[in-house]
């Protein structure tokens, strides 16, 4: 398999992920909190898509219920032309080992397992067969060939976080969910994870969709989705650090009332508009 295989559509071109009208409140009465209002959006296949908000704005949250980590109270989410709320447990949690990656702020790592074990984790774990010619060229791409036999705490931050990705792609997921990745590293061990991931998309036809604080991390992307509020109020193409610094400063001075019309870089859709 080369790419993607979901089916569903956008504008002539294939999603690999989307909700749609996607609400979630956790809590009840006057204690409720809307983390998600009424979202609709979707992340073409073959492309890095960045998540972006002020703290509480749903970007998590979003990220969650769209890769099935989290069930929305209403609206819908669909990985390719699958509706994940037309399925069993058993079947989310089959869908989520055979069809996405994960990629956490933490790692993740078992730390009693090699790094060469840690990446044939999953599919070990679902008693499927390595593809051996894949995940060997992963190694290579991820540059830890002479780190296998190490374990985790034998590696740096940076390592670490290489062999999650190396992981994540191992079984040539549709769409590789990443929350937070370069969180816990510096900036250079953070650049060289956001590298590898923006390789995973144009070299190797994967798809990533990144939930970042950092307009630094959200410029490797290729589009920049933003919420507020629990609502998608942007989406900015082809975003450089300065544009997305400039697009969040407009949270802090006019809350949840962003449209278009701030200064950034080049926008696309504008908020509320479904996808």
């Amino acid at each position: 398999m080369s790419g993607p295989t979901g089916t569903a559509r956008r504008s002539g071109t294939a999603t690999a992920a989307r909700v749609a009208d996607a609400a979630k409140v956790y809590g009840s009465g006057d204690a409720a909190v809307h983390a998600l209002d009424g979202v609709s959006v979707g992340f073409p296949a073959g492309r890095f898509t960045a998540i972006m908000g002020p703290s509480g704005s749903g970007k998590s949250t979003l990220m969650h219920c769209a890769a099935g980590l989290d069930t929305l109270s209403s609206g819908s989410a669909w990985i390719g032309d699958t509706d994940l709320g037309s399925l069993t447990d058993r079947q989310l949690t089959l869908l989520r080992r055979e069809r996405i990656g994960f990629v956490f702020q933490s790692f993740n790592l078992v730390p009693t397992l090699t790094v060469a074990e840690n990446i044939t984790l999953p599919a070990d774990l679902a008693g499927r067969r390595h593809d051996t010619e894949w995940v060997d060229a992963l190694i290579d791409v991820v540059g830890l060939r002479d780190r296998l036999l190490h374990r985790p705490s034998e590696l740096s931050g940076g390592q670490q976080q290489r062999v999650a990705v190396a992981r994540a792609l191992a079984g040539r997921p549709e769409v590789v969910f990443a929350d937070e990745p370069t969180g816990n590293l510096d900036s250079r061990a953070g650049g060289e994870v956001l590298d590898l991931l923006g390789r995973a998309v144009h070299a190797m036809g994967r798809t990533v969709v990144m939930v970042t604080h950092d307009p630094v991390a959200a410029a490797h992307a290729d589009e920049v989705v933003f919420l507020a509020d629990g609502r998608l109020v942007d989406t900015m193409t082809a975003p450089t650090a300065a544009g997305v610094l400039d697009r969040m400063k407009a949270f802090d001075g006019r809350g949840a009332d962003l449209s278009p019309a701030v200064p950034a870089a080049p926008t696309g859709r504008t908020g509320g508009e479904p996808s």
